[in-house]
């Protein structure tokens, strides 16, 4: 889980964060639907209501991200692949899996099981809907929620990498292929597409006067792009990697330096003259430690 997460429990025996990122949606989200949605939709209304439905319709829409995510975790468990943690923040939320599926096969089904637990949600808040209309502010609580889990789910099965519509787009190209990094390439640069299709969206909104629209389209966008070019370069350091074992990388020249040689011998022998960058303590035949630059900068001036 990341430092800046507020632990919230486990579930599945994952554990659940909430990043600071996320009050700053809530607040927006809440003063959106107080503000605008449902002073739209239900016209006399209290302001007081207004809000407070607000407020819980937000908890209740970021409850189906996190079972969203946990529908991902769920199946990744099915495969034997761990789920470090999920995390809640501004654009949703994360599950943090371990590794790569095994086969197109896990992948396909790890991606499509969160858009899944999405249609299901909203097929139960609109199936509940009839039993709410004597209640006008539970209604339009579950009309949202089964409004918005829909649009969450085609929203992410978009074929674009990193969304979950790339990753069942990488798991067919994957299976046909079987080539899993000409696929990810493939998927990752449709993504950069849709990326750059978001961004475009955006300025056009922007452009045409509606700024708060168009402004988080462009953010959408740009987000997806950065996330894309990550997923590129973490499956070419995977691939640079994958196989090779330490030896391979270790370097077999060090430098041994006794305990009582002083810091600005150090420096001026072996690091400006030397380039040596680490170095081993070693007093007679007795190892006794290793000292590198990160333990210098940490010396007090």
């Amino acid at each position: 889980m990341k430092k800046n997460a507020i632990p919230l429990g486990r579930i599945l025996g994952i554990p659940i964060g909430l990043d600071y990122s996320w009050f700053l949606v809530f607040g927006l989200f809440t003063w959106m639907l107080a503000t605008s949605y449902y002073p739209v939709q239900f016209k006399e209304w209290p302001t007081l209501q207004y809000w407070m439905v607000g407020a819980i319709t937000t908890i209740l829409l970021f409850v189906s991200v996190l079972l969203h995510e946990l529908g991902h975790a769920a199946v990744s468990q099915r495969y034997n692949i761990s789920v470090r943690s999920i995390t809640l923040f501004i654009f949703g939320g994360v599950a943090q899996i371990e590794s790569e599926p095994p086969s197109a096969v896990a992948e396909f089904w790890i991606a499509i099981a969160g858009p899944i637990v999405n249609f299901v949600l909203a097929l139960i808040f609109w199936l509940l809907l009839p039993l709410t209309t004597a209640a006008t502010p539970l209604f339009a609580l579950l009309q949202y929620l089964a409004i918005i889990n829909v649009s969450l789910a085609i929203f992410n099965l978009i074929p674009g990498f990193p969304l979950d519509g790339g990753r069942v787009f990488r798991a067919i190209v994957w299976g046909l292929g079987k080539d899993m990094q000409r696929a990810t390439l493939i998927a990752a640069n449709v993504g950069r597409g849709f990326a750059y299709l978001f961004i475009f969206i955006g300025l056009w909104q922007i452009f045409k006067g509606d700024f708060g629209n168009g402004l988080w389209t462009v953010f959408i966008g740009w987000f997806l792009e950065s996330a894309a070019v990550a997923q590129v370069q973490q499956q070419l350091v995977h691939n640079l990697l994958a196989g090779r074992r330490v030896g391979q990388a270790m370097s077999r020249r060090y430098v041994a330096i006794p305990p009582e040689m002083t810091l600005q011998q150090l420096v001026d022998r072996h690091i400006l003259d030397g380039g040596q960058r680490s170095f081993v303590i070693e007093q007679g035949n007795e190892l006794l430690g290793l000292l590198t630059l990160h333990h210098l900068k940490k010396v007090p001036a």
